[in-house]
């Protein structure tokens, strides 16, 4: 439904939508984990990844963007594609800390590249509350960035594209 629809971005270098042929690939590995889930869309910027999601029938997204700039397109991005999801003007680390919303099937955490490791790892360390058992959770930093690690989730694949490195993991189950 919102497929070649072009999105709104904001000027500048804050904010860097996830290239097409990356986001097709995160989505092919996903294959039917997909249809049905409950989606989180950490550091939303555009929100392609969440609309995306929803575009290829997941229930829910709450997108969840703090920057003025990338508030701006995301939300006139939300209202034009038109598949619903929630928008959360707040801090991802305050939104994961507070356990706001969920449990989540599928989660997309996309950060600054200029945003420490660390809190990364701090991110994903607190999402792991608000997951549902078994639930995968796809982290995009620069490539040569070493893994973040989080206890509570495995890692299953990773993945480069050019300049990004991908990594997916699942909610450990032990």
């Amino acid at each position: 439904m919102a497929k070649g629809r072009r999105l709104a971005a904001p000027q500048g270098q804050t904010t860097r939508p996830m290239q097409d042929r990356v986001k097709e690939a995160v989505f092919s590995s996903l294959g039917t984990e997909v249809a049905g889930a409950d989606v989180l869309d950490l550091y939303a910027g555009t929100g392609s990844m969440g609309l995306e999601a929803l575009s290829r029938a997941a229930a829910s997204c709450v997108f969840v963007e703090n920057d003025r700039r990338a508030l701006a397109a995301l939300n006139t991005n939300v209202t034009a594609v038109g598949l619903g999801g929630a928008v959360q003007s707040i801090d991802v680390a305050r939104f994961v800390k507070t356990r706001a919303g969920g449990p989540y099937d599928l989660v997309f955490v996309d950060p600054p590249y200029d945003l420490e490791l660390a809190s990364v790892e701090a991110v994903l360390i607190d999402l792991c509350a608000i997951l549902k058992e078994g639930a995968t959770v796809v982290v995009h930093r620069r490539k040569g960035e070493p893994a973040p690690k989080a206890p509570g989730l495995l890692l299953v694949d990773e993945r480069t594209y050019g300049s990004a490195h991908l990594w997916r993991f699942e909610k450990d189950l032990a």
